[in-house]
């Protein structure tokens, strides 16, 4: 017995044996084993680790309390293990059963109409975007990542933890978030990850899985309420992953770690289905982007470590243990170097390469974002022209999206100055691209960002002259964006310009020699601002030459489209130039520059002497006059619109300091104009151009402030005397026009009104007295009548003509009684005159004739309202009958498209319906009869048929150019078809050239215009009854104008969308319950049509709104069956008609 005892064994050695004698072995957990892959869902192997557990207890309870250090540290570490793994059992199971309020929860779409009752928890499917990854345990990554409020370092960190424990589970987890984040629920399992061989045909099967579920949108491009989905976010969590495995050496001892995630991630980059694709390039990019940092940081180590090496090294005492422990982490460090970007560049070529010519314009724009990141934080890799050539290829993406991201990485690059070296060569090759992008792209926006661009190149000295001066240009372009992007640009071509000409005059002792001192308030004398002044205009100048040619109109185009107070394109410069140049806000100094009168100056002088070289250099062309004098304008006018804003208090500045201020500058501009604009216009008045920009300085004048600061009248009286002028000098239409406006502007301050009406009553003499002498002449001149004739127009608009048209001359000789004598008289005898002369001056006769009359008409129908309202008679009408009679008889005689016949086609609408306004007059004569009734009169049968002729003809010319069809009617309500147009016959030339097609366009332009205006005129004549309201043909000409309605454009059906009749108003309410009963029983006989039209308006009312609760409650609130049907059956065929114009309108 004794042999068979073990022997005795010292109590050092009790913890390692049993009784047995045999050494105790610790038990290795099935879970924890790596040679062991256990699947998650298993519950028999559960039962084995949970077995394997109670053997390590009973293990340990053998073991001595006194062990050894070594022998309680792994004691601690499995305690840990075994806590963390059984802790997010219980509180999952126990959330699953329950659902405790302070879990894991999720925002749910708010029921349609109500407060909607929340089903159990148990049937409740999971939310598309959120899936619990680790099947039952409840947690899954995709759910800490989003959810859980958790930072992405710890996250990561915890991932490593399970990582480490077991890398298969972890890295199945991580696919499976990968997968999740595509917008698809199927998951991988451990044994996929284990075949990574496998991986092409696995992603294959849920391709074909994903295709099957119909999936449309995905988290990464979804802006449902509902997404939990954030890009930023995933790539925070997928950068810190990233870095955590560097600084646990993973990233560089694990190769398998990095390998499984590229061959699942980089097969799914290519796939044919746009969600894996687009959301493995992002995960990859952002992966990509974590190796760049990673080698800045490395990068920084390394040469931190090398100082530290080469400090140690010049010691005179070299440590060489220290030297050699920091040359052996230099090269680990160049080792992890390597590694990282090895990957890096890999995941370049197997991804970037195909992805930035994906058919997705999303993945292309995220390519080139990643590119020029890649390139800003490792310029030692990426900053190359073979990795520069891919943004300069993109730079050309038929997409907006991708050339707009494009031109904001180059932009970050040329911002840089200590780039100039490694762009050099790619801004030699891609130059020409992005001036072309500036210049010509389609979208404003990229504009504008590719001229920041190209000024940047500009700084830098890489932009030719040629590419200067074609940015320069877009100055004048018409996109306001545009504009104002060129203006920094614009300021520094003038400050280049400035330089090279005071280095022409000597440099800054040469300037200082030729001018002196300068004074403050001196603006008649020479100043240095007269040479920035100078290249500013000559560069404007010079930029407008060939735009001026190109915005030519082209010939055989009628110039009849007037804008009236739209800007032109140099007061939309010059604003650009007032923002851009500091200088421009000092327009006092301009206006004394443009005043000096440097030929004059300059003769019998010394060329050798400086200050006549620099007045010579000053000099300027008359048009670099008019540019200066819109920028005068821009500058005065932007100068008081800032003091006028800057009245309001601040923080800074108490409400009666800043208003102080302004009133200063507001009555210091005043002061300064009123001197200004005489001399202004004793200079300028010959030149037209010219003259109507210094008249336009006479619309900025505070007359109110002028007073105060008590200027005698006579200033004011000379200044109206120096408008009237212009006015009475000038035939050009921008001058009356501008002239009418400042006397306009003159009758508004009341203080000054006697001078102003006398200045008025002049005019009206003078030029009433011209007119009877140009029509008396023995050899009539059509020019200086339509002249003539223009100006009674333009006093006519601004001052009652009562009593200038209906005065009777003073003198009457025996020549003259055989012509009418007062002006109406003699307006519509020109009328009746030049009716049948084809002329263009005729033409202008009629027209401002017309116009002139109507605008008699107008103050006439004035006063008869004010008559009304104070119970006095209404008065006559004078000459109506003459002037309808003049306007039909022109109307009849002219052509169809006639300039004249529709300018009278107008007036003659507009008379009519202007006495029209009196048909409900409540005002009785003597007799008991209304005296208004005879006012409101309907235009005569013969009228309505001409101007319809005209609308048919401008209708089917338009259609024509449009290359539209119309629709088709009965013969009998066809007029005449329209003569052809001589322009049309080179119509199907395909070998026009750009002036043809401009000319095509603009005859376009004039005929939409045209119809419009006069289906405008039209359908205002209806709606006020003077028009297709009587006779048997009543309502036919509003069929008429309605046929083709959905046929020729937006713009004419939203003229004739007045011609609609009002809606019928729903019922009330309030309704009786019987009432209600019964409709809701009478239902099933309602027409289809209108069932499916209430369908659809309940469809566009937002769900659970208070617009849908009221329709629930009134869906039986419906009108009886016929008048359903027809409602139904109008509905439907008007949208159809819309349906048919969407199309047009889209092609």
């Amino acid at each position: 017995m004794d042999a068979l005892e073990p022997p005795a064994s010292s109590p050092a050695d009790a913890p390692n044996r049993r009784r047995s004698g045999r050494t105790v072995k610790q038990p290795i957990l099935y879970q924890a084993d790596p040679k062991i892959s256990i699947p998650t869902n298993g519950t028999a192997k559960r039962k084995r680790a949970q077995r394997a557990e109670s053997e390590v207890q009973d293990a340990e309870e053998d073991m001595d309390d006194e062990g050894s250090d070594e022998d309680s540290e792994p004691e601690e570490m499995k305690a840990s293990k075994r806590k963390a793994k059984k802790a997010p059992r219980k509180p999952a199971a126990k959330k699953i059963k329950t659902a405790p309020p302070g879990g894991l929860t999720l925002a749910m779409r708010p029921a349609p109409n109500g407060v909607k009752k929340p089903s159990k928890p148990k049937p409740r499917k999971a939310r598309p975007g959120v899936t619990m990854a680790s099947g039952a345990e409840g947690t899954g990554l995709y759910a800490e990542v989003f959810l859980q409020g958790s930072s992405t370092d710890d996250i990561a960190a915890s991932w490593m933890d399970s990582y480490k424990l077991h890398n298969a589970n972890a890295m199945t987890d991580l696919i499976n978030f990968f997968l999740k984040c595509t917008g698809f629920d199927s998951q991988l399992d451990v044994h996929d990850i284990e075949d990574p061989d496998n991986a092409p045909n696995k992603l294959t099967d849920l391709q074909e899985e994903y295709q099957s579920k119909n999936i449309t949108d995905y988290p990464l491009i979804s802006r449902a309420k509902d997404n939990i989905f954030s890009r930023a976010i995933m790539e925070d969590f997928l950068a810190s992953l990233v870095q955590t495995a560097h600084a646990l050496r993973i990233l560089h001892d694990d190769v398998v770690f990095i390998e499984n995630i590229m061959v699942w991630v980089t097969a799914m980059s290519s796939s044919t289905i746009r969600p894996f694709r687009h959301t493995a390039t992002v995960v990859l990019i952002a992966i990509a982007t974590a190796f760049c940092n990673i080698l800045k940081e490395v990068a920084n180590s390394i040469a931190t470590t090398t100082r530290q090496k080469e400090g140690e090294e010049k010691r005179k005492s070299v440590n060489k243990a220290r030297v050699a422990a920091l040359k052996a982490k230099i090269e680990e460090i160049e080792t992890r170097r390597e590694g990282a970007q090895r990957w890096m560049l890999d995941i370049f070529d197997t991804v970037f390469i195909h992805r930035y010519r994906d058919v997705d314009p999303k993945i292309r724009a995220d390519c080139a974002a990643a590119l020029g990141t890649w390139i800003l934080i490792c310029p030692d890799v990426f900053f190359e022209g073979s990795y520069l050539r891919y943004l300069g290829w993109l730079l050309s993406d038929h997409h907006h999206q991708v050339r707009l991201e494009v031109v904001k990485q180059l932009l970050k690059l040329y911002q840089d100055n200590e780039n100039l070296g490694r762009l050099r060569a790619f801004t030699e090759r891609f130059r020409p691209r992005m001036v072309e992008v500036a210049a010509q792209d389609a979208e404003p926006g990229i504009r504008a960002l590719a001229i920041e661009l190209l000024d940047a190149i500009r700084e830098m000295g890489l932009l030719e002259p040629d590419d200067v001066d074609s940015i320069g240009r877009l100055i004048f372009d018409t996109e306001a964006k545009v504009r104002k992007a060129v203006a920094p640009f614009f300021a520094a071509n003038v400050d280049d310009s400035l330089e090279a000409v005071v280095e022409e005059l000597g440099g800054e002792e040469g300037l200082e020699d030729a001018i002196g001192e300068e004074a403050e308030d001196d603006y008649d004398s020479p100043h240095r601002l007269w040479l920035k002044f100078k290249c500013i205009a000559e560069l404007l100048d010079s930029y407008d030459f060939e735009d001026s040619q190109n915005s030519t109109p082209a010939p055989g185009v009628e110039s009849v489209i007037h804008w009236g107070n739209v800007e032109s394109r140099y007061t939309m410069a010059a604003q650009v130039v007032y923002q851009g140049i500091e200088e421009v806000q000092e327009w006092e100094m301009l206006a004394g520059y443009l005043l000096y009168d440097i030929s004059t100056a300059t003769t019998a002088k010394s060329k050798n002497d400086p200050l006549e070289t620099f007045k010579q250099r000053c000099g300027l062309t008359e048009k670099q006059e008019k540019l200066l004098l819109e920028l005068l304008n821009v500058a005065a006018k932007s100068r008081l619109a800032e003091a006028i804003g800057s009245g309001t208090a601040t923080k800074r500045k108490p409400s009666r300091v800043r208003t102080d201020e302004s009133r200063e500058v507001q009555e210091k501009t005043a002061l300064h104009l009123a001197q200004f604009l005489p001399r202004l216009l004793r200079k300028f008045g010959a030149n037209p151009a010219a003259a109507s920009a210094v008249l336009r300085l006479g619309r900025i004048l505070d007359l109110e402030v002028f007073q105060e600061l008590r200027q005698d009248s006579t200033e004011f009286d000379s200044l109206l005397e120096d408008i009237n002028k212009q006015f009475l000098s000038h035939a050009d239409r921008n001058v009356l026009a501008e002239a009418s406006s400042t006397l306009l502007h003159a009758t508004t301050f009341e203080d000054l009104e006697e001078v102003t009406d006398a200045k008025l009553q002049e005019l009206w003499e003078k030029t009433t007295s011209a007119l009877r002498q140009n029509i008396r002449a023995k050899a009539p001149q059509m020019r200086t009548i339509a002249s003539t004739v223009h100006r009674i127009l333009r006093l006519a608009n601004i001052s009652d003509p009562t009593d200038a048209f209906l005065k009777e001359p003073r003198v009457m000789s025996k020549a003259q009684n055989t012509s009418p004598s007062k002006i109406i008289d003699l307006l519509i005898e020109l009328i009746n005159r030049y009716s049948g002369v084809d002329d263009a001056d005729a033409d202008a006769i009629i027209v401002n004739a017309a116009n002139a009359l109507l605008a008699f008409y107008m103050w006439t129908a004035r006063a008869i309202q004010e008559n009304v309202e104070i119970d006095e008679g209404p008065g006559e009408v004078p000459a109506r009958v003459a002037t309808v009679a003049a306007l039909t008889d022109l109307i009849k005689q002219r052509e169809k498209l006639d300039i004249a016949r529709l300018s009278a086609i107008g007036t003659l609408l507009e008379i009519h319906m202007l006495f029209a306004t009196f048909r409900n007059a409540q005002v009785e004569d003597e007799a008991g009869t209304s005296a208004l009734a005879d006012l409101a009169q309907e235009v005569s049968p013969q009228g309505q048929e001409q101007i319809l002729s005209s609308f048919v003809a401008a209708e089917r010319y338009y259609a024509k150019k449009t290359h539209k069809t119309l629709e088709e009617a009965a013969d009998d309500e066809l007029p005449e078809e329209p003569e052809s147009d001589p322009e049309e016959e080179s119509e199907d030339d395909e070998d026009a050239d750009e002036s043809d097609k401009l000319r095509r366009r603009q005859e376009t332009l004039l005929a939409e215009k045209r119809l419009c205006e006069l289906t405008g005129k039209m359908v205002l004549a209806i709606v006020a009854r003077v028009l297709d309201a009587s006779g048997p043909n009543k309502g036919e000409l509003r069929k008429r104008l309605l046929r083709n309605k959905m046929k020729l454009g937006s713009n004419f059906r939203d003229v004739l969308n007045y011609l609609d009749e009002p809606k019928p108003k729903r019922a009330s309410r309030a309704k009786p319950k019987a009432t209600a009963v019964l409709q809701k029983n009478e239902a099933p006989s309602k027409s289809t049509e209108l069932i499916e039209d209430e369908d659809e308006e309940i469809e566009e009312v937002e769900s659970g709104g208070e617009e849908d609760l009221r329709r629930r409650e009134l869906q039986d609130d419906l009108p009886n069956e016929d008048e359903a049907t027809a409602n139904g059956t109008n509905e439907a065929n008007h949208d159809n008609k819309s349906g048919e114009d969407d199309e047009i309108m889209g092609d």
